[in-house]
């Protein structure tokens, strides 16, 4: 049967500077609709992600009782509940909702305690909530979970607060008596509790304890195989995003968020899509949608597409559904047709093989052995992005190979522009151990749009861009874990033409962009450096 798919994306301006759910800052965006008609087919499974504006606790460090906690959660639930029926109407197999979306966030340890159900471990009970409510006190939100999976005859994904209790003698355990955990469940289409995930890499959580040991959840589904899940700021780690993907029948990810937008580098869509690319899998992420405190970016992203939400001006939530392919295929290592005969990629093969290289003049590029080609190289900067000393030089000119290296990271770009903008661009390095909001050490080639045409502005958050570049942006990164970030102007997703190794070095390369540039960048993790 034939069908529609349409999502929303776009961007204006914004800014907000907030700290709470996953990430920091935000920036606007306007709507837009793009729509793509497809087949179902065997090989595809149709999947669904909700981006909630959740009904928020006035005070959430005040103390309540559960009939009021239940109170408030039960009109989160109603609003899951319409959206369930509403993906059932287009055949949705899978649902995700975000991190936070039923209970809300900034709670403390003890006023966030009546939000909590209690919960079971799925390894050792099987448990259907909707068909034996009263096996266990204080599950009344599993009860109402189980019950829409079976409603809309879906495998559902949702996140809330759950308590444990514990013993003095067990070592770990709080000083009253209980774990609480940020908790991701899994309920099959028949309403069955499938599995559990506590959240491993909490971020400023004082609400929530981290499990002692890391769980590592993977789950069967009768029509897309195994899935992996984890939550928010664990994708940035090892444990468990990177290590789920050890089992390579993972194929895809669902994936609760609450991220705050940090651009040019963490804004929620291009990390979701960056993980989709460098793993090779799907990605299906629901975040919260706050625009206020910077929340907004959903998508269902595989490495060579992506159903994306991203919108600073609507109040509202919205709902994506798109046909997933069982097995995704891999951008990693591939090389579009195009790329056979590119002079440009030939330029960037004979750089990478030590040929001495030189522009003599714009029409002709002549190796000379004696001269160099940056007699006149640009000037070195230091600019500050994402709270981290970025060293940089500038992009001038229709066409260049510039260099610029920090610590043992150096990093190339060989570009070439139809036409100059009236904007400043740079290629930025940064390797070494970022410590706001989180302490992990990264690698990171950038090259980004500046806010305005003064070095300092180089790294600011900016959403629009009219710079149309055909580049090659290269390093010697010394770690395999690396996603290519890769946003133009209005909250826009490219896919590269090209990624991969050559020659020991680590390459993104594309030629037509649709829109203006905003960031491409290369991030690496060198998680043994945390």
């Amino acid at each position: 049967s034939r069908f529609m798919v349409c999502t929303m994306s776009g961007a204006s301006s914004k800014l907000a500077l907030f700290l709470c759910g996953c990430y920091v800052v935000a920036l606007g965006v306007h709507a837009r609709e793009h729509c793509v008609a497809g087949h179902h087919e065997a090989e595809y499974y149709m999947a669904a992600v909700f981006e909630h504006q959740s009904i928020l606790s006035p005070d959430p460090l005040a103390l309540t009782n559960r009939k009021q906690a239940l109170e408030l959660m039960n009109q989160n639930l109603d609003i899951y509940e319409q959206q369930v029926m509403a993906a059932a109407q287009k055949g949705v197999q899978i649902i995700v909702f975000p991190e936070d979306g039923i209970h809300g966030f900034n709670f403390t340890r003890t006023s966030i305690y009546p939000f909590l159900d209690f919960m079971p471990s799925p390894q050792l009970v099987r448990w259907n909530p909707c068909l034996e409510p009263h096996r266990f006190n204080d599950t009344e939100v599993l009860q109402r979970l189980s019950c829409m999976a079976i409603k809309g005859e879906m495998f559902l994904v949702a996140n809330l607060g759950t308590k444990q209790p514990c013993h003095s003698n067990d070592p770990g355990c709080p000083n009253d008596g209980r774990y609480q955990f940020n908790t991701n469940v899994v309920f099959s289409s028949n309403g069955t509790l499938v599995d559990r995930y506590r959240k491993h890499n909490l971020y400023f959580e004082a609400a929530f304890d981290s499990p002692l040991k890391v769980d590592l959840i993977t789950f069967d589904t009768p029509f897309a195989g195994k899935f992996g899940i984890f939550t928010c700021f664990d994708i940035l780690f090892f444990f468990p995003a990177v290590s789920l993907l050890r089992d390579s029948e993972v194929k895809h990810i669902v994936y609760p968020t609450a991220w705050m937008n940090q651009l040019p580098l963490l804004a929620a869509i291009e990390i979701q899509k960056a993980f989709a690319v460098a793993f090779g899998v799907s990605v299906l992420a629901a975040n919260i949608h706050h625009p206020s405190l910077g929340m907004t970016g959903s998508g269902i992203h595989t490495p060579r597409k992506s159903f994306l939400y991203h919108d600073m001006e609507n109040p509202k939530g919205h709902l994506i559904i798109a046909q997933v392919a069982k097995n995704p295929q891999s951008l990693i290592g591939t090389e579009n047709a195009t790329g056979k005969g590119d002079p440009s990629h030939s330029k960037f093969l004979k750089i990478l093989s030590g040929d001495p290289y030189c522009e003599k003049d714009a029409q002709e590029v002549h190796c000379d052995g004696a001269t160099t080609w940056n007699m006149n190289a640009p000037p070195i900067f230091h600019s500050e992005m994402m709270y981290d000393n970025f060293t940089l030089v500038p992009v001038w000119g229709k066409e260049g190979y510039l260099q610029v290296c920090s610590n043992g990271l150096c990093c190339y770009l060989l570009y070439k522009r139809p036409t100059l903008s009236q904007e400043l661009y740079a290629l930025g390095v940064f390797d070494g151990l970022h410590t706001v909001h989180g302490t992990y050490y990264i690698q990171v080639c950038a090259l980004v749009k500046c806010g305005g045409l003064g070095f300092d502005t180089c790294g600011q958050e900016i959403t629009e861009a009219t710079g149309i570049f055909e580049f090659h942006l290269w390093g010697n990164f010394s770690t395999s874990y690396i996603f290519p970030l890769f946003l133009t102007s209005g909250m826009t997703l490219e896919i590269p033409d090209q990624l991969g190794w050559e020659n020991d070095h680590y390459f993104l390369r594309k030629s037509g962009l649709s829109s203006g540039l905003v960031t491409a960048a290369l991030y690496g993790r060198l998680y043994e450096r945390d």
